[in-house]
């Protein structure tokens, strides 16, 4: 049975790059350290689209040659919010694109049972509430973890949240956006749907285990 959500408030990160790096991901012969550097490659791809819209604003600069007039941007902060723990894994990558973005954590972890995620650990940023947040984690698969995330981040005040996973099911989509009206999401891939076990299909297994070589 297909899962309908709106395609209008998702974006897929589908550069030839991307899809190529995303093939040696997914295969199950990828060590951890190779899959580890990909999950940091693949969240620049997608930290340079989900900031395309930052405002701008004109400076003047004396090069070598004269004087001009350059963008910078217009004093937006950002927050990077990994979920834990496989979310860490695209944290570097994200901090290689912007340096100065402050990273907050929130601990979550599924049951293995009823698949409903459970918070243990929250630490954010004392501004978070005025700053731009990029919420992370390589797998949007139930979206159970994502939506009580973004609850958490709302009630902090935080009013504008994109949402960057690597891999993400209809299933996911479908309840953040049900969930949360506002979020943007940004993806690599849309895959099939999740199995009995609330896995993507075809995915790439467990995002936190093959980072951290915990298999």
């Amino acid at each position: 049975m297909s899962v309908s959500y709106d395609p209008a408030r998702v974006t897929v990160v589908d550069h030839p790059l991307v899809q190529h790096k995303l093939s040696i991901l997914r295969d199950e012969k990828t060590g951890t350290k190779q899959f580890r550097d990909l999950v940091s490659e693949l969240a620049v791809f997608e930290g340079y689209e989900a900031t395309r819209d930052l405002p701008l604003e004109d400076v003047q600069v004396t090069t070598p040659i004269r004087e001009a007039t350059c963008k910078q941007l217009a004093g937006r902060k950002l927050a990077i919010v990994p979920i834990l723990r496989a979310g860490l894994g695209m944290v570097d990558g994200l901090l290689e694109l912007i340096p100065a973005a402050r990273v907050g954590h929130i601990g979550m972890y599924r049951d293995e049972v009823t698949h409903e995620p459970h918070e243990y650990y929250c630490k954010l940023p004392q501004d978070v509430d005025e700053r731009i947040c990029l919420l992370v984690d390589p797998m949007l698969a139930t979206g159970g973890s994502a939506t009580a995330a973004l609850e958490y981040l709302r009630k902090q005040g935080v009013s504008d949240i994109r949402l960057l996973c690597i891999v993400a099911a209809p299933e996911g989509i479908k309840a953040v956006q049900d969930a949360d009206p506002n979020v943007k999401i940004f993806a690599c891939a849309i895959d099939e749907g999740l199995n009995e076990n609330a896995y993507i299909v075809p995915g790439l297994g467990d995002a936190g285990d093959r980072i951290f070589g915990t298999l």
